[in-house]
């Protein structure tokens, strides 16, 4: 198997336990794992960035919804200009 299929069955095992699971493609610190698996109702902040006169795109609604239906903290952060 490749690193790629071990990884989509780990995602999948995960899933059907119950986590929230994200696969990590650019962060801003090396060597982060390339998962994150978030139990339902972790203490976890996901903080979406705008500037104040910023908007949210579908997707960002949809993906902080479904976060927060998982019973993760999220917020929409908009800066002073």
């Amino acid at each position: 198997m490749t690193e790629q299929q071990i990884q989509a069955k780990r995602i999948k095992q995960l899933e059907e336990e119950g986590y929230y699971v994200i696969k990590l493609i650019n962060t801003n610190k090396n060597g982060i794992p390339d998962l994150i698996a978030i139990a339902p109702n972790a203490d976890v902040l996901f903080s979406e960035i705008k500037t104040s006169k910023g908007r949210l795109s579908p997707l960002q609604k949809y993906r902080i919804k479904e976060l927060e239906n998982h019973g993760v903290r999220t917020e929409v952060y908009k800066g002073v200009q």
